[in-house]
């Protein structure tokens, strides 16, 4: 390679650069990208209800509606291999798995509705704090800053 192409290569490299540069900032004029300014995420205390609620009945739903074979499955597997049969074998096996992967999805439903009922606990308790905090003991808005206290 001639050290013309090299410089070449490293002026056309340069300028791919400078035109695919992103800053990691909001524009110039004020908008924030695709939200135009607005707040990227917003959840509401009634949604996340809604949720947590799903989940919990998801996971009763799964309780009572995916139990149904499960004895019968056991039972048969029991038969086949006491006839000498190896989809006895099989069939215990299926019935393990599916015993494992059921309570798996049902602690993942379980996990997800209290995760959901404190993540709305907490956000009350902090909301409740940080209006109490932001008031003083006459009801006043009072300054955020401590700066107040000390030129007293």
């Amino acid at each position: 390679m001639a050290w013309d192409e090299w410089e070449q290569l490293k002026t056309e490299a340069a300028e791919r650069q400078s035109t695919n540069m992103q800053l990691n900032q909001i524009p110039a004029d004020g908008g924030g990208g695709s939200t135009g300014g607005q707040a990227d995420l917003v959840v509401r205390d009634d949604e996340l209800g809604k949720l947590g609620n799903m989940a919990y009945g998801l996971r009763e739903g799964l309780r009572v509606d995916a139990d149904h074979a499960r004895q019968n499955t056991f039972d048969a597997s029991i038969e086949l291999l006491n006839d000498g049969l190896d989809m006895g074998s099989a069939l215990t096996q299926m019935h393990d798995a599916w015993n494992s992967q059921l309570g798996t999805l049902k602690e993942a439903c379980a996990h997800i509705s209290n995760h959901l009922d404190f993540t709305r606990a907490q956000h009350a308790k902090d909301e409740v704090k940080i209006q109490t905090d932001m008031r003083n003991a006459a009801g006043d808005l009072m300054s955020v800053s401590r700066i107040k206290d000390y030129t007293k």
